[in-house]
């Protein structure tokens, strides 16, 4: 991909690069010929995507919290790089109910911290920070949320990423408009893939279970959501990275990555589908027991990207659910080394892509 090669020896700074989406966006940096330093405050998993692929020793590795300014700060001094991707947070619903103090202070203090670090080195970088779809405050209507549509939600996680992004946005108009610093906000959710071992997620709780022999127990069979490849944001932030880096228009803005507005599927058709290459026949089983409030529908509009960045959803669903469930049954079930299944899916991807200049 022409678009992509803007990384190659380039220093890209990747907080929460030890989680799932850290990890992939870690492993198709280097790929791309990126120096990667990488912040994290631990591993999040055990089994974990970044130990599986052993990335540690490819990159510069640290384990910081976001939430100390100072060591935050003397990292992007001393390494100055010239690309930051911020993922790092509390990215699970339901620990936001057990633990709201945790989510507010990673998801808003830690994001404060990385501005103010940025605005005291002001070397010339390229900043993307990586909210969630959840930062909107969801009305349950059946569209698409766009850009300037109203955020922040009812729940704690909602909350922090809506709080999160008025930090960015005052961030931005208060400190670094004018400076070096370019930086734009980047939104998306409901990605599944190989190597996402988080708890209370649909997909793991399957793919675990599946693994052991186990049927999965599922809450909500009828909830739609707009699925889509881990991949599928990723390439959204590295086009949103290249483009920033050449063009200042768009410095400061916010940009949603999702499916198209018609790729939306049942969890009992998603599970299904999964449990295909599985060959098993009852892959789960239903319960009402819910323990916390559950969004409806929350999809994304999209139209932004694709005019300002030419930028798409490139994986159709079946080929989305085939690496998805592959990557888990290769990973639990075979021999094949998963590194090189996972660069293979990448290099798959690249070919899908569909966004050109």
């Amino acid at each position: 991909m022409e678009n992509l090669k803007v990384f190659k020896n380039k220093k890209v700074l990747i907080t929460g690069h030890t989680g799932f989406k850290g990890s992939w966006l870690t492993t198709w940096l280097l790929e791309l010929g990126a120096e990667i330093i990488g912040i994290s405050k631990d591993i999040p998993t055990n089994p974990s995507m970044f130990e599986i692929l052993n990335l540690r020793d490819e990159i510069t590795h640290y384990i910081e919290d976001i939430r100390n300014l100072d060591k935050i700060t003397n990292i992007i001094k001393k390494e100055k790089p010239d690309f930051v991707f911020h993922l790092a947070a509390q990215p699970i619903v339901s620990t936001s109910y057990t633990d709201p103090i945790e989510t507010i202070t990673s998801n808003v203090i830690g994001t404060a911290n990385i501005l103010e670090a940025l605005k005291q080195s002001n070397h010339n970088c390229t900043a993307i920070m990586i909210t969630s779809d959840k930062a909107y405050d969801n009305v349950e209507w059946v569209w698409g949320y766009r850009e300037n549509d109203r955020l922040g939600g009812k729940d704690i996680y909602s909350g922090s990423k809506g709080a999160a992004e008025l930090i960015i946005k005052s961030y931005f108009h208060s400190f670094l408009k004018n400076s070096n610093i370019k930086l734009a906000v980047a939104r998306a959710g409901n990605v599944i893939g190989g190597g996402d071992f988080a708890k209370d997620r649909i997909v793991v709780d399957c793919m675990k279970a599946w693994s052991e022999g186990k049927k999965v127990e599922i809450r909500s069979p009828e909830a739609t959501r707009p699925w889509q490849h881990v991949l599928e944001p990723l390439s959204g932030y590295l086009r949103l990275a290249e483009k920033l880096y050449n063009d200042n228009s768009i410095n400061g803005e916010a940009f949603n990555f999702g499916p198209k507005s018609n790729k939306n599927y049942r969890v009992i058709d998603l599970l299904q589908d999964l449990a295909k290459y599985w060959n098993i026949k009852e892959p789960f089983t239903i319960t009402d027991n819910i323990p916390f409030d559950e969004a409806g529908l929350l999809k994304l509009n999209c139209d932004k990207a694709l005019f300002y960045l030419n930028w798409e959803a490139s994986l159709e669903y079946e080929k989305t659910i085939a690496f998805t469930s592959k990557w888990y049954y290769n990973f639990y079930k075979t021999d094949i080394d998963i590194k090189t299944f996972t660069l293979n899916q990448i290099k798959e991807y690249e070919r899908e892509i569909k966004w050109t200049e």
